[in-house]
């Protein structure tokens, strides 16, 4: 009896399953997706087994179930499988050419804002305990993140920012999205991180987390506990961010990312 024929085409395969099963993982840690996962891979193996003792009606019973398994799998897990894509899509650099397709408009450079009346709001809202979230629009379609709130049409300004997200406002739960200038929306859901983070972090450093791991804006939170300032980008969090270096950072960032859309363009 030999061995079982192993080749390289046969590790590559085993090394994308691996991958696959990684990605799923890291899309469902943290939910209560593995043990949804585990209850549908006892029921497969019941079903396997009740075949294999020729239950009839116990298998067509089960059978069913598995016949309407993939779309009930598609609607449970729709957040984790949406969170999961994001994150493929995230990886812009090769599926730069779709963002032109879909996106050609998107050509004006967000190193245009004016970030005085940003910092400023965000100083004066530290100082108040005033808890604040505000996305910066770089090159990702933030499409759903606006539609999700309530559409706004204004240019930026610190009295503005300051009267949504007094506490008492009816605008103030949840993020303005900022774009070319202009407050676009507020009051807008963002995904909330899925990495294990420190329990000091609260719903909005999470979503603000959250937001850099799917596009490429830069994310201020504002803390209502401490009144510190932290930017979110690129899947990292940095927390207390001096106010007086802040518009040098978000100019930093921003500048990565134009960084980032050169080598891009150099590249083909």
């Amino acid at each position: 009896m030999g061995f079982i024929p192993f080749t390289f085409v046969d590790f590559v395969d085993i090394v994308l399953v691996a991958s696959l099963f990684y990605g799923v993982y890291r899309a469902m840690k943290g939910t209560s997706a593995p043990y949804i996962m585990m209850g549908i891979f006892v029921i497969y193996l019941l079903w396997i087994l009740v075949r294999t003792f020729n239950l009839v009606l116990f298998s067509t019973i089960l059978g069913q179930i598995i016949s309407v398994g993939v779309i009930a799998i598609l609607i449970i897990f729709q957040p984790e499988i949406r969170h999961f894509l994001q994150v493929i899509g995230r990886q812009r650099g090769r599926f730069e050419f779709l963002s032109r397709i879909f996106n050609l408009r998107q050509r004006k450079s967000e190193d245009d804002v004016d970030l005085r009346p940003i910092v400023q709001a965000c100083q004066e809202m530290g100082e108040q305990k005033v808890g604040a979230l505000i996305i910066i629009k770089q090159a990702s379609d933030l499409s759903v993140i606006v539609e999700s709130g309530i559409a706004i049409d204004a240019k930026v300004s610190t009295a503005l920012l300051e009267n949504i997200f007094f506490k008492n406002a009816p605008l103030h739960d949840g993020a303005v999205v900022i774009s070319g200038g202009r407050v676009v929306a507020a009051k807008c859901v963002l995904p909330s991180t899925q990495q294990a983070v420190p329990k000091a972090y609260g719903m909005r450093h999470r979503a603000a987390l959250g937001m850099s791991e799917v596009s490429d804006a830069i994310v201020i939170a504002v803390s209502e506990e401490t009144g510190g300032i932290s930017l979110a980008h690129d899947s990292v969090i940095k927390r207390n961010i001096d106010p007086q270096r802040m518009a040098q950072s978000i100019r930093q960032l921003m500048r990565i990312n134009t960084q980032r859309q050169a080598d891009i363009q150099a590249d083909k």
